[in-house]
């Protein structure tokens, strides 16, 4: 089986699966989605709990369909908007290898445009502003406060995972400084949302580019630490982040190890619903340590 390189920006989008239900943000919605929600919720829950990475591999596709008939019934209800969001970016998130590029531009596309629908019908800014220039873009981060930070996290995990799907696009890259800008806004609300998240997407921003064309790796390195301390060493996708984007830029191998080592050492299931972002996070583990030599 196939699990995809823990890429800084698409593992965001496998994160926003194992989010809460949104029902808080939109009240009581449309009919069909009351029935479903409980289905929803329940298959949130226990697929964040799984170990098995190959039982989710088979089970994901038909919920996929599944709701993207949700959404054709209910175009305009935000939360199952949401959920097919979250659902589409985390399996190509976690299943999808560089082999696989043509589908992961498709399932990021539509995990990304779920969110921006759904943004739309809940910021009137951003429905306005999310295709225009920076500088007019700017009034959105301003415009969210708290109580959005779950909408912030799964527009800014999709969007990140489109990037990344897309990096060859350079269309898709100027869009970079409106992920981070949002990023920040979500990291002034909760700087711990999820287990220190938003410094997991700042750190994964500022490493995206070699220091020689703007990257800033020490401020990277300050967003993976403060990740890891929030989570108390948990969440085990932080130290996978940290040396992959982090220690090898800088060519630190002993941090690379040691950060990579803890990950393989950690039980996965130490906080249950981390369970399969902890899984995945092993197998990534092992191949970069695997790798380490041919690296340094």
């Amino acid at each position: 089986m196939k699990i995809h390189r823990s890429s800084a920006l698409r593992v965001l989008g496998l994160a926003a699966l194992l989010l809460g239900a949104t029902t808080a943000l939109w009240g009581c919605g449309a009919l069909v989605r009351r029935a479903a929600q409980p289905v929803m919720d329940n298959l949130v829950r226990s697929t964040m709990k799984q170990d098995d990475l190959e039982l989710v591999r088979l089970g994901t596709p038909g919920y996929l369909l599944m709701l993207d008939g949700l959404v054709e019934g209910n175009p305009d209800d935000a939360y199952t908007l949401l959920a097919a969001a979250r659902l589409y970016s985390a399996y190509a998130g976690a299943f999808l290898d560089e082999e696989d590029g043509l589908r992961a531009r498709k399932m990021t596309r539509r995990a990304r445009d779920y969110a921006f629908r759904a943004m739309s019908l809940k910021n009137e800014a951003f429905a306005r502003l999310h295709d225009q220039p920076f500088e007019a873009f700017q009034a959105v981060p301003a415009s969210m406060g708290e109580g959005d930070e779950e909408l912030l996290f799964i527009v800014v995990g999709t969007w990140a995972a489109y990037v990344e799907a897309h990096r060859e696009d350079w269309d898709a890259l100027a869009d970079l400084p409106k992920i981070e800008a949002l990023a920040r806004r979500l990291l002034e609300l909760d700087e711990a949302y999820y287990y220190g998240t938003p410094h997991l997407v700042l750190g994964a921003l500022e490493t995206l580019l070699p220091p020689s064309m703007g990257g800033k790796p020490e401020e990277a390195r300050e967003h993976f630490e403060r990740a890891v301390e929030i989570s108390r060493g948990r969440f085990l996708q932080a130290h996978v982040l940290y040396a992959e984007r982090y220690a090898r830029m800088v060519y630190d191998r002993p941090l690379h190890d040691r950060l990579l080592t803890h990950v393989l050492e950690a039980p996965a299931d130490a906080v249950p619903e981390l369970t399969l972002l902890n899984t995945v996070a092993k197998e990534r583990a092992r191949a970069l340590l695997a790798g380490a030599d041919a690296y340094f």
